[in-house]
């Protein structure tokens, strides 16, 4: 696939089933994490891929963060089922340094570009994705289950397969409102 094919048609696909991901094409779709721009080569990402059995014990996890949170039925019923949406889930944690001339910011930002690289890494494989977020990034049970430090965040939860439909394709936006010269 054109890369810039791709980026120009970059759209979710909420509806995912088997297969997930495996092999070379799990290894392409990390790689290309490990690739997002990195101010001061910190790498400050960390990786957490969820298949098979650990997405029931992951909504579980969901489950007690959206009764830590007070929330209600649906919500409760949303969390525990979330994670069978797809095959795969990959955690992507911003695995922060403190104290570097990169500020947190920088480095979350960092981990973020690493989430679009690895959704766009699999659409260009034939699998589709969705970064997910929400409420449980940042949830201390959340947190402590994926081993986070005080100055770590969780920026999402990318959910990968097979896509079930094809994405609809959409009309350009006008760019005009967002541009600007200086």
């Amino acid at each position: 696939m054109d890369a810039l094919e791709l980026l120009l048609n970059r759209r979710s696909a909420s509806r995912l089933a088997e297969p997930a991901p495996k092999g070379e094409a799990l290894d392409n779709i990390i790689r290309a994490g490990m690739r997002a721009p990195d101010h001061g080569t910190l790498q400050p990402w960390r990786f957490i891929i969820i298949e098979g059995e650990a997405r029931d014990r992951f909504g579980e996890v969901l489950l007690a963060a959206a009764l830590d949170e007070n929330q209600d039925q649906a919500v409760q019923d949303k969390s525990r089922k979330a994670p069978l949406r797809a095959p795969m889930i990959i955690t992507v944690v911003a695995h922060c340094t403190e104290e570097h001339k990169v500020p947190l910011w920088e480095q979350v930002a960092s981990a973020c570009c690493a989430v679009q690289t690895m959704q766009m890494a699999a659409v260009s494989q034939g699998f589709g994705g969705i970064w997910r977020s929400g409420f449980w990034t940042e949830n201390e049970i959340v947190r402590q289950a994926f081993g986070c430090r005080e100055q770590d965040t969780i920026v999402g939860f990318l959910y990968l397969g097979t896509p079930l439909v094809q994405p609809v394709k959409v009309k350009a936006p006008d760019t005009t409102p967002f541009v600007a010269y200086f």
